[in-house]
């Protein structure tokens, strides 16, 4: 009895430890996640949220079975112009949060394989690339805001503080 009962705690542990290493594994934490609703005929949509990490990684690719296209892009301003574009990477500087954000950086959901309503959930993963090189996968769970749903414009930001 004692040996079934060491065992079934060694197991124990070593489960635990596991779970750990899995959920820590990758140095990203990910806050508010969330998508722009669409209405019945549109095809793309944006996905958005806050991450931040503490030895530093870069974000490499992005996933969603919601879409069968997903990219990160840039939203930037060249010549009175906005213009929007793909990027391979985004790096996430030890301490310096990055906002994925209307009018900035953010996931595109390209190629929608349904309609998003608020309230639904778009799984999402993250593609993550630490010091090492290795990529890890990061799931994200974006509830889906209404369609009007907007980040504050940079200006109102000195309300926030």
């Amino acid at each position: 009895m004692k040996l079934s009962a060491l065992i079934a705690r060694s197991v124990a542990v070593t489960l635990a430890g596991l779970c750990a290493t899995a959920a820590f594994a990758a140095d990203i934490e990910v806050a508010n996640p969330w998508v722009r609703g669409t209405v019945a005929a549109q095809k793309a949509t944006g996905a958005f949220m806050q991450l931040s990490s503490k030895g530093g990684v870069s974000l490499v690719g992005v996933e969603s079975p919601a879409a069968n296209i997903v990219e990160l892009h840039e939203m930037v301003m060249a010549d009175n112009v906005m213009k929007m574009r793909a990027v391979p990477r985004l790096d996430i500087k030890p301490g310096q949060p990055v906002e994925l954000k209307p009018g900035s950086y953010h996931v595109m959901l390209i190629d929608l394989k349904k309609p998003l309503a608020k309230g639904d959930v778009v799984p999402i993963t993250l593609k993550v690339e630490g010091k090492d090189q290795k990529v890890e996968r990061v799931e994200v769970k974006a509830e889906v805001r209404d369609l009007t749903a907007a980040a504050p414009m940079p200006m109102d930001h000195k309300h926030h503080h």
